[in-house]
């Protein structure tokens, strides 16, 4: 495992803005402080983000992200959260965690506030237990330049995948983990500070292109959080293939995920509540109930009419 790209608070510090000096650049409200890059302060209203000025053309790599989300809101009275991005874009601001939205290619987002619990709440609805989540919240989403992130509803109808990650305040080291490997994508987090990664999302099929950047970023709205960014390392992966392998790959050209389709019906399925699987079981079997009288009547019109005819 080869380190390719790493950026580190202090190692930018004399190069930002520097194309001679620095692979990365910052945008909007970051700052580089001593430690760290800040992308947003705790002020409302502020959105940041650091980039990388060389496309990426690794094949299978790794990417490891040590950060710190924390401020003094109280929980779930804090916002909005940050995200690593592989795009084919870079230094675009917009509303998806500070970065425009229909992009094309990865985002991991860790999201600190619920949305779309927020906007049930005010329509004096309740979340059922198994379709609750618990913030702050790790996801995933292949972008392909079409499809917009839903800001309201954090992502559900677009995400791949994710964990609940209690990542806020916390004294110990927080990292996140990002592989690609084979058209696999996979994430894990070190948050407890027992310097063991725990599974996030496994999923296979991810379709990435060669020559996208890397990017962080962050944004607060009318709640706010300090988001930093203490080091960005990429990692070249050493993968063996078959010349079969080689001679079957296609190069890829548009972000995609092989069967979306049933992986957002497993998710949809998975957060069904007891509830609602008690009406459609119940309504599935008052259907084969109707049906089967339905038969039976028509059974024994057509048995009578046939005992008519021998009269």
């Amino acid at each position: 495992m080869t380190p390719v790209l790493q950026q580190r608070g202090p190692a930018v510090k004399a190069g930002v803005g520097s194309l001679g000096s620095s692979h990365w650049e910052l945008m909007g409200d970051a700052m580089v402080t001593t430690d760290q890059v800040r992308l947003t302060p705790e002020m409302q209203s502020r959105q940041g983000a650091v980039w990388s000025r060389i496309p990426c053309h690794l094949k299978d790599w790794e990417m490891q992200v040590h950060f710190k989300v924390h401020g003094q809101g109280k929980k779930n009275l804090n916002g909005d959260g940050l995200a690593i991005w592989y795009t084919k874009e870079r230094m675009q601001k917009g509303p998806v965690f500070g970065n425009m939205d229909n992009f094309t290619g990865l985002g991991v987002f860790v999201d600190t506030y619920p949305n779309e619990e927020k906007f049930i709440e005010a329509q004096k609805k309740r979340y059922t237990p198994r379709t609750q989540r618990i913030f702050p919240f790790v996801l995933a989403m292949v972008g392909n330049g079409s499809i917009s992130y839903d800001h309201d509803r954090d992502g559900r109808p677009t995400e791949l995948g994710g964990c609940n990650a209690m990542v806020r305040n916390l004294k110990h080291d927080t990292f996140l983990f990002i592989r690609y490997v084979r058209r696999r994508l996979t994430v894990m987090i070190d948050i407890d500070g027992q310097h063991e990664w725990r599974d996030c999302l496994d999923i296979p099929g991810v379709r990435l292109p060669q020559g996208y950047y890397f990017g962080a970023s962050a944004i607060t709205g009318d709640l706010s959080d300090n988001h930093d960014i203490i080091s960005l390392k990429l990692y070249q992966l050493t993968v063996l293939r078959s010349q079969k392998e080689v001679d079957e790959e296609e190069e890829i050209t548009i972000p995609s995920v092989d069967n979306i389709e049933l992986l957002r019906l497993d998710q949809n399925e998975e957060g069904m509540s007891g509830i609602a699987i008690f009406f459609t079981v119940l309504f599935s079997m008052l259907g084969c109930i109707f049906l089967i009288v339905i038969c039976l009547v028509l059974y024994s019109h057509w048995n009578e009419s046939r005992r008519k005819r021998f009269y």
